[in-house]
């Protein structure tokens, strides 16, 4: 058998590093980039003065194109939004078109609202189980979920309540944005949080389902003991006992369940993707 010998590591020399080297000629920047190899990668030439316009450049073979460098907002005047002040949007090069053809679906909120114990998530979780079979990317927005970490310095309180949605539909708009199908599962008992939710997407892009589930039905689940509690006090301001639900007046889908008459949740999660199949979701 053969000895392998291992040459000892030479001291004192270090590898060239992947950088960015510029020099200055007649008032412009020229910015070259060199990797490990020594070879010149691009080299992008400037104007002294860039403002997020987009500048000449040259490739590694000499030729001319375009290259998007700078801020992404100059020119913009500073906004207001909210408590904010003083802040601009950064437009980047890749954009929500770009993620969609990548992920080969389009963006869109899936917002399942209904009593407690309506199967909210349940269906959630058959409908995104499909949809990963399928090869499409969705993310849930579980209305128990987020209070372990978003949400978790909001109570239940109406004010806090409202809050609680507004932060899920702000969340689930960054989702669509990233070409992602978002699928929100929570009571949201009223129609004006859910219809400023709506307002936050493109048309068509917030879809309502509405879980149709009769309070009888729903409290005779009661798989978290909930209705038990609010039934006997213990519980102040519980949705369908002591608190509203507004139910939707024109949601996308209906899913309808009643006592001896209730679909699987896979049979309702299909139902949603026949929808989003018939609208285009499931292509970019």
């Amino acid at each position: 058998m053969n000895a392998v010998r291992v040459k000892p590591p030479v001291t004192g020399v270090q590898p060239p590093k992947l950088g960015f080297t510029s020099s200055s000629n007649n008032g412009s920047t020229v910015i070259s980039m060199k990797p490990r190899c020594g070879c010149r990668i691009v080299k992008a030439v400037r104007s002294a003065d860039v403002n997020g316009q987009v500048s000449h450049a040259v490739t590694p073979n000499g030729s001319s194109s375009d290259l998007e460098i700078g801020n992404g907002h100059a020119g913009k005047p500073l906004a207001t939004v909210g408590k904010s002040t003083n802040i601009k949007w950064h437009q980047c090069s890749v954009g929500k078109a770009d993620r969609q053809k990548l992920l080969n679906q389009k963006g869109c909120v899936i917002w399942i609202t209904g009593l407690s114990g309506s199967g909210k998530s349940t269906v959630a979780c058959a409908l995104s189980q499909l949809l990963y079979q399928r090869g499409k990317l969705t993310y849930i927005l579980d209305g128990d979920n987020v209070r372990h970490g978003l949400n978790r310095d909001l109570s239940f309180k109406s004010e806090d309540r409202a809050e609680n949605i507004r932060r899920v539909g702000e969340v689930a708009k960054l989702f669509t944005d990233a070409g992602v199908i978002c699928i929100a599962c929570l009571i949201s008992p009223y129609r004006t949080e859910r219809d400023a939710c709506r307002a936050l997407l493109p048309s068509g892009g917030f879809i309502e389902v509405f879980m149709d589930v009769p309070l009888e039905v729903c409290e005779a689940r009661d798989p978290k003991g909930l209705y038990k509690l609010a039934r006997a006090g213990k519980i102040k301001g519980f949705t369908g006992i002591d608190d509203p639900y507004e139910q939707p007046l024109d949601p996308e889908i209906i899913l309808k369940c009643n006592t001896g008459d209730c679909s699987s949740p896979y049979d309702m999660a299909e139902k949603v993707v026949s929808y989003l199949e018939e609208k285009g979701y499931l292509q970019a």
